[in-house]
């Protein structure tokens, strides 16, 4: 076993690449669409490092052409988010007693793989099942999670180094644990960064995660897994279920070990969730950690000096 103080590698922002007409990165990405759109895949649940499939199948169509099948997952049910919490529980002491550096390697790892071979992939199916144009899939599938990544593992160094003072003679110290239970992920269409960073950001800090992706971001979301599993994520650290919303919550929200939510998607869900885990405050063994980005618009100030019709299609553009 190591022992001593690591200094992780500074994170920079992934450079973000052209896709100008004969560039490597624009032929690797039209092949790679190509062949996705050649090819049903079947998408399984992730549950203890197992596949898991159903025999509810249902089609996976790109937005812009409803007509076209990308491929089928399996749906889950209340038995699925059961067998996930356990798979789960079943991780955590392991998990949690893993040395900090070597949970980072893993997820350092993750980045260069999505920096790397899987980079054309995820892009390629982020454009297809989520209708994005090739700068922005790059901006958000590839550049914006591989800084998720990099930067979450310097940002957990800086907490660690968190500690107090000392007065003469005593020696105070501070240690981190990951939570007593485990954390749900619940993450959103739009954004399949997102959906890579509500999982990954608290399993980082040696949590185990039950992870529902939105249906509508779920061929990404099996990309996004089998990254994951190829950097060494350990079975059941992350499980993947594919359920609908009341079903999963049914499950989870009455659990004794639910410990944490991580959550991107609309105000009124939010409320609701939040609302849920305080009718049933009574069940846990903790208090859960609730932590949720919902909906709404930024404010944008504007220079007199702008230009009133470049503004206006910046905005259009920002918002959507």
């Amino acid at each position: 076993m190591p022992k001593g103080i690591f200094k992780v590698p500074l994170p920079s922002n992934e450079p973000v690449k052209a896709y100008a007409p004969g560039s490597p990165e624009r032929k690797e990405l039209l092949h790679e669409i190509e062949s996705l759109k050649n090819q049903q895949i079947d998408i399984p649940m992730y549950i203890g490092g197992e596949e898991v499939r159903t025999t509810s199948r249902v089609d996976i169509h790109p937005p812009h052409d409803h007509q076209h099948v990308l491929g089928q997952y399996s749906r889950g049910d209340k038995t699925h988010v059961q067998q996930a919490i356990n798979a789960a529980l079943n991780a955590r002491e392991a998990w949690a007693a893993m040395a900090w550096e070597h949970r980072a390697s893993i997820f350092l790892k993750a980045a260069e793989l999505l920096a790397g071979p899987y980079r054309a992939r995820i892009n390629a199916a982020t454009m297809l099942a989520q209708s994005k144009n090739a700068f922005q899939a790059e901006i958000d599938s590839a550049c914006e999670l591989i800084d998720f990544l990099r930067y979450n593992v310097y940002y957990m160094t800086n907490i660690y180094d968190q500690q107090p003072d000392s007065s003469a003679g005593i020696w105070n110290r501070l240690e981190y644990r990951p939570l007593e239970g485990f954390v749900f992920a619940l993450t959103p269409f739009n954004f399949t960064s997102i959906a890579g960073n509500l999982p990954t950001s608290p399993a980082l800090m040696g949590n185990v995660v039950v992870w529902k992706p939105s249906n509508t971001q779920i061929y990404s979301a099996h990309v996004l897994m089998e990254i994951f599993r190829d950097a060494g994520v350990p079975e059941g650290v992350i499980n993947l279920v594919f359920v609908s919303g009341p079903e999963a919550g049914e499950v989870i929200f009455t659990h004794s070990d639910f410990s944490g939510i991580h959550f991107t998607g609309s105000t009124a869900v939010f409320q609701n969730l939040w609302k849920m885990i305080g009718n049933n405050i009574s069940t846990y063994k903790g208090y859960p950690r609730i932590v949720g980005e919902t909906g709404g618009k930024d404010f944008i100030m504007a220079h007199s000096s702008a230009d009133a019709q470049a503004l206006a299609t910046a905005i259009s553009r920002g918002a959507f």
